[in-house]
């Protein structure tokens, strides 16, 4: 059996996982910590496909009609148990 690829779906916006020192710099841009930015699970199927870990930050650009392109960023983070 072959595993989809989510991130080749034209409605899968581009996940990348940022580098420390590029965290780094998000964070101090914005005068933020991690605990200040959205949220994403680790069991995302678009973070799973990416190889993403808890405490990763991820950059997701988007296509906009408005920008042209959107960037957004998201702390992995384990889902909570039931």
């Amino acid at each position: 059996m072959t595993r989809l690829n989510v991130l080749l779906h034209e409605m899968v916006p581009d996940h990348q996982i940022m580098t420390e020192e590029d965290v780094t710099t998000l964070l101090a841009t914005f005068d933020i910590t991690e605990d200040h930015l959205p949220k994403i699970y680790h069991d995302d199927p678009a973070v799973k496909a990416c190889g993403a870990r808890p405490g990763n930050v991820i950059r997701i650009i988007r296509k906009s009609q408005t920008a042209g392109e959107a960037t957004s960023y998201r702390l992995v983070v384990r889902r909570p148990k039931k």
